[in-house]
């Protein structure tokens, strides 16, 4: 017997059973203490809280993909087997095959060796399926999780694509085996509202079709409120408190889970406009696509066309629109990480004309922050070693950069004690934070902000809002803010510039776009942003 969302009662056996699940580490340090659940066929569980909470080790344990310094206790039952028993060689005939799981960061969970016909044949060469069928079964799926372009998808590596394709592709793979259980881990983070909108009804449908149970795992509300029928809110490992729904978003019960639900994040700041920091005239994006036995360029593919904006000192400009419209690549241009056409104008000089050596004494004054985390940071050097290497290049004595280093931690949260842990060992929203700290501990005069807020859950993405906005007050630092989440754009950002199939749909002070948008598109992505 169990809940759906509205409360309504159902009866059948629970698909799996999580009792008084104990995750400690090697000094005895409880990571998830007492947690306890039930999953029944077709329902979504979410389990939410803030970064480092619990949320995602707790799926892990279930199919023993936790590192052996943590000790797991309870019981959790799965198709009359004790899942916490069994040996790997019994869990790999249930991983992927009877419970899925789709990875928070894809660029790290893809083989980057392969292309995405080779990874997703893999796939349903498990399932069974003959290798005639392969490649128009792995269209099929391709299409199903929203990729027009599949045909072409198909041969490119997973570097080669945007983050939200690649988060695509990872779904298709893990349905592929239709799982009677899918642990989605963020599956909607590197996606714009329209198409979480799009993946997780295909989601929702795909549940009726096939009786699949799904767990999600997510910091976004909007989703949780939409989708799941039970929520799960932790705090520092515990259940703060659970139930269906409805009840929870109606009625909760704690401080931390109304902290939780709290969305307001405010308005952005009102700057005037003085000094133009950056200008982009006739910007053009484009990479090549290569073909044939001699890896000739036989077209080039335009990721975004004819870019043209002021950015002022102490501005911030939001630049929205969906996965593989041509954003991120724009944010590489202006950082000069790839090349492009036309005039970057960064106090007052052209950087498309200066050589590396000559951009490297400017490299300082703008900062970018990527959207995947662990794959910007370096897994051989710790938290203070990877934010002290821009000090180090910089020529700041040790001394200095062990104060700045202190005083960056702070600025984003984190404590002293992460400045000795590596990537993996910390949350998404963790990872996150370092990140920023890596980039703000330069003291730069314009950060380029690629998703920052994507991995972080509400209350996290509150004080970093925060963040930001004191230091473009205090400091005057200007902001290239890409994000599909429209609500953290209009609490920062003062003008937006929409973006569609590479080129600029609308480009307006980010009042007038919310009260007057000019296309249809922006109006759906607004109304998709809403709660």
């Amino acid at each position: 017997m169990h809940l759906t969302q509205d409360g309504n009662t159902v009866s059948n056996p629970p698909l799996l059973r999580v009792q008084q699940l104990s995750i400690h580490d090697e000094t005895g340090h409880c990571l998830v203490d007492d947690l306890s659940f039930d999953v029944y066929p077709a329902q979504t569980v979410a389990i939410v809280g803030e970064s480092g909470s619990g949320k995602s080790i707790s799926t892990l344990a279930l199919l023993g993909l936790l590192p052996e310094n943590l000790t797991v206790q309870g019981n959790v039952r799965f198709a009359n087997q004790s899942l916490l028993s069994l040996t790997q060689t019994q869990l790999q005939q249930i991983r992927g095959k009877r419970i899925a799981i789709i990875f928070q960061e894809p660029m790290t969970a893809l083989n980057p060796l392969h292309h995405v016909e080779k990874m997703m044949a893999e796939s349903l060469i498990l399932q069974g399926v003959c290798k005639a069928d392969i490649r128009q079964q792995t269209l099929s799926l391709l299409q199903d999780v929203g990729i027009d372009d599949a045909v072409q998808i198909l041969k490119c590596y997973p570097h080669e694509l945007s983050g939200g394709q690649r988060q695509r592709v990872m779904l298709a793979m893990a349905l592929a085996l239709e799982p009677e259980i899918l642990i989605a881990d963020e599956p909607t983070t590197a996606l714009d509202v329209v198409l979480q909108a799009q993946i997780l009804t295909l989601l929702k449908k795909l549940q009726a079709q096939r009786n699949m149970a799904m767990i999600l795992i997510s910091h976004d509300l909007n989703i949780v409120k939409q989708y799941a029928d039970q929520v799960l809110v932790l705090n520092q490992g515990r259940v703060e408190e659970q139930g269906c729904t409805t009840e929870i978003f109606t009625h909760p019960q704690t401080a931390y889970t109304r902290n939780l639900l709290n969305h307001d994040f405010g308005q952005a700041l009102s700057i005037a406009q003085t000094e133009c920091l950056l200008e982009l005239k006739n910007v053009t994006v484009k990479y090549p696509i290569k073909r044939g036995l001699l890896n000739q360029i036989k077209a080039y593919k335009i990721a975004a066309k004819s870019i043209n904006f002021n950015l002022f000192k102490g501005e911030a400009l939001g630049i929205v629109g969906e996965s593989g419209s041509g954003k991120s690549s724009l944010a590489l241009a202006i950082a000069r990480l790839i090349s492009s056409e036309g005039e970057i104008c960064f106090q007052s000089q052209n950087l498309n004309q200066l050589n590396q050596k000559q951009l490297r004494p400017l490299r300082r004054d703008f900062q970018i922050v990527f959207q995947d985390p662990l794959s910007s940071l370096n897994p051989r050097m710790s938290v203070e070693q990877i934010i002290a290497e821009g000090l180090h290049l910089q020529n700041i004595s040790k001394q200095q950069s062990n104060v700045q280093i202190e005083a960056v931690l702070a600025k984003v949260e984190l404590s002293l004690e992460d400045r000795s842990k590596y990537p993996h060992q910390l949350s998404g929203g963790q990872r996150q934070r370092v990140a920023l700290a890596r980039a703000l501990v330069l003291k730069p005069k314009l950060m380029i902000l690629d998703e920052p807020t994507s991995a972080l859950d509400r209350s996290t993405q509150m004080a970093m809002i925060q963040l930001l906005r004191r230091l473009q007050q205090q400091e005057q630092i200007s902001y290239v803010f890409i994000s599909h989440d429209l609500q953290v754009i209009k609490a920062l950002c003062q003008n937006v510039m929409v973006m569609h199939q590479a080129e600029v749909l609308e480009y307006q002070a980010t009042e007038l776009l919310f009260t007057q948008p000019q296309t249809e598109y922006t109006r759906q992505l607004i109304s998709a942003s809403e709660y």
